[in-house]
């Protein structure tokens, strides 16, 4: 899922707001069905992109593993939303899991994944409660 490479493009994460709306909720209930949300340690929100009436967001879920040793399993997710006309609000959402890392690794590719797309401001990290009610 891409959205073009116009970074004006880009919705800033507020605080206080980052992760809320409804494609992050879509997400939140995706990432869910995958893993319990009681085991996840920390959500890295990029900043969503809209574009020609559609809106585009990424998040990497870092969960406790039952196995491997300290290290975290590591869930992308993403989400397409249509914001206007006829089709507003069809979504399509898609997560996977992509990693087992150890925390401190998570957040340095976190933040290369980041300086790689030349993005202004880097990917948000937050506790599962931003999703979930505890």
């Amino acid at each position: 899922m891409g959205a073009g490479a116009d970074p004006g493009a880009r919705s800033p994460l507020e605080p206080g707001r980052a992760g809320r709306g409804p494609g992050w909720a879509k997400l939140a209930e995706a990432v869910a069905l995958r893993v319990p949300p009681s085991e996840i340690e920390t959500i890295y929100l990029f900043r969503p992109w809209k574009r020609e009436g559609r809106e585009w967001g990424t998040a990497v879920v870092a969960c406790r593993a039952t196995e491997g040793g300290g290290r975290l399993r590591v869930f992308t997710g993403r989400y397409m939303l249509i914001v206007r006309g006829k089709e507003r609000g069809q979504s399509r959402v898609e997560v996977e899991e992509t990693a087992l890392s150890p925390a401190d690794v998570i957040a340095r590719v976190i933040q290369s994944a980041a300086e790689r797309t030349g993005d202004t401001e880097p990917p948000v990290a937050v506790g599962p409660a931003v999703w979930y009610e505890s």
